[in-house]
């Protein structure tokens, strides 16, 4: 069971909100947009009743369901939905410290593995140059491909980069991942770190 916390007056606000839906065993989905990444966003949405996918996790409360994506669950750990009063009404509050650094394990989804790599090992190091790259996609089950940014986009360097670090880096960390490709338009050298 994930550990999400959703206190007593966050369930109270949030059993007030499913009422104004006027639908029956309408419940809550939290989610993790782009987990794992600096850009993670953590969210909840209206679950009408067949809206949930059969793998959500289901955590009761006295008032309602919520259904957890089974995908954001690793990220959802110690995470907590408060409700505070002010004078403009009331704010809903979620904190998720886990949904940025990932708790990663052999069997979390490739693109976790992938990302949790590139945000912890390769970006830091990217990153005294102005470069950043992240995973654009997934292709073939196994193929990552990536998007560099920043000193990356238009360097001169980039084909080294690339070959001899960060594919090497990922296909030596991560069993599974059969090659890495990249995407990005580097006929663009403005910011580039070596023209």
């Amino acid at each position: 069971m994930a550990m999400i916390t959703i206190t007593e007056p966050a369930q109270e606000y949030l059993a007030q909100l499913l009422k104004k839906q006027d639908t029956e065993g309408v419940g809550i989905r939290v989610f993790i947009l782009d987990p794992g990444t600096p850009k993670a966003e953590t969210c909840i949405s209206f679950c009408r009743p067949g809206e949930q996918k059969d793998e959500d996790e289901l955590k009761e409360f006295a008032e309602f369901n919520a259904w957890l994506e089974k995908r954001s669950i690793p990220f959802l750990e110690e995470a907590v939905v408060d409700y505070a009063k002010d004078s403009m009404g009331g704010q809903l509050t979620i904190k998720a410290p886990n949904s940025r650094l990932p708790k990663i394990r052999d069997d979390s989804p490739l693109e976790d593995r992938i990302n949790y790599v590139l945000y912890n090992e390769i970006n830091p190091s990217l990153a005294s140059h102005g470069g950043v790259v992240s995973l654009e996609d997934i292709v073939d089950d196994s193929i990552a491909i990536l998007r560099f940014g920043g000193g990356c986009q238009g360097c001169g360097m980039v084909d080294v980069t690339l070959k001899e670090g960060v594919e090497k880096t990922l296909m030596d960390q991560i069993p599974g991942l059969t090659g890495v490709r990249d995407v990005t338009d580097h006929t663009n050298r403005e910011n580039a770190y070596f023209k």
